[in-house]
């Protein structure tokens, strides 16, 4: 198979199920993906698609197509990703992902550093989906938990997070502070509702507080410290975020070593060395010496 612009149309074809859909992501006009697909199926031999009103539908051995194309797409956009990091100037995109917790730190680090480097694209991604290092979805990623195992990737320590109880003030007017672990039962808690997170402070109070006083519960860290703050009951909060808000909250338990939550910088071994990477992560490792961990 020597003609890649076949299989390219051929991909788009099954990947957009017509024609002209292809036509627009190719930016070819459609007699040319017709010609594409007339050309590479005569070449092999058989059809590839099944033609019918609503447009173009793989064969099996379009469906075979399909996924070695797939593949093959998925490597250049890999290598594209790569490549976007290689240049000695610091432009271009920069993307980073994050736990979305953790934003109200980052990003004043990317604009700053934005702002200093203004030819400069910066995409920060955050969300549930673990982005791939190794298809060139990001170039730095800061991930919590055990240490990333992925091949390929340098990992680096970055912080620990302590983490404390807190609870608001009105809350405490309202109800007290638990003067021990023995009196948590006749207190209302506040934990997210996965009793599957692997979060070192879940998995404690979890083990520690009866099932009936954890009475709100979220599956997002912003939803949570909202209801910390609006008095729904006692909570986990990582103490730079606490300071920000030290008008309306109480602390009350001091931070144990086993609630604390490891951060890790992780990057691609192809992009590690480059400028932009190695630029970007000495100006994060300088401002993160600022942040109440």
């Amino acid at each position: 198979m020597d003609n890649w612009d076949e299989i390219r149309t051929a991909y788009q074809v099954a990947r957009m199920g017509t024609v002209s859909g292809a036509a627009d992501v190719l930016g070819v006009h459609h007699a040319t993906v017709i010609r594409h697909i007339d050309a590479i199926e005569t070449r092999l031999g058989v059809k590839l698609f099944q033609r019918h009103a609503r447009g173009y539908t793989p064969t099996e051995a379009g469906s075979d197509l399909l996924r070695v194309a797939q593949a093959t797409d998925d490597q250049f956009n890999q290598l594209a990703g790569r490549l976007k990091g290689q240049g000695d100037d610091v432009t271009g995109e920069l993307v980073v992902t994050s736990l979305e917790s953790i934003a109200p730190l980052l990003v004043p680090v990317l604009a700053d550093f934005q702002a200093m480097h203004p030819g400069l694209i910066v995409r920060y991604l955050t969300g549930a989906r673990l982005f791939r290092l190794e298809y060139g979805e990001a170039h730095v990623a800061i991930r919590a938990g055990s240490v990333p195992d992925q091949p390929d990737n340098v990992v680096q320590p970055f912080m620990s997070q302590t983490v404390s109880l807190f609870a608001s003030r009105d809350y405490v007017d309202r109800h007290g502070a638990p003067a021990s672990v023995e009196q948590f039962a006749q207190h209302r808690f506040i934990c997210a509702d996965d009793e599957n997170s692997r979060a070192p402070f879940n998995v404690w109070l979890r083990a520690h507080v009866p099932a009936e006083a954890i009475t709100f519960r979220g599956t997002n860290g912003f939803s949570l410290h909202e209801a910390i703050l609006a008095g729904a009951g006692i909570g986990f909060m990582a103490e730079w975020e606490a300071a920000r808000h030290t008008d309306t909250l109480v602390r009350v338990m001091e931070p144990r070593p086993e609630w604390a939550g490891a951060l890790w910088l992780v990057t691609h071994v192809d992009l590690h060395r480059t400028n932009k990477v190695q630029t970007f992560l000495s100006f994060l490792k300088e401002q993160a010496k600022a942040w109440v961990a």
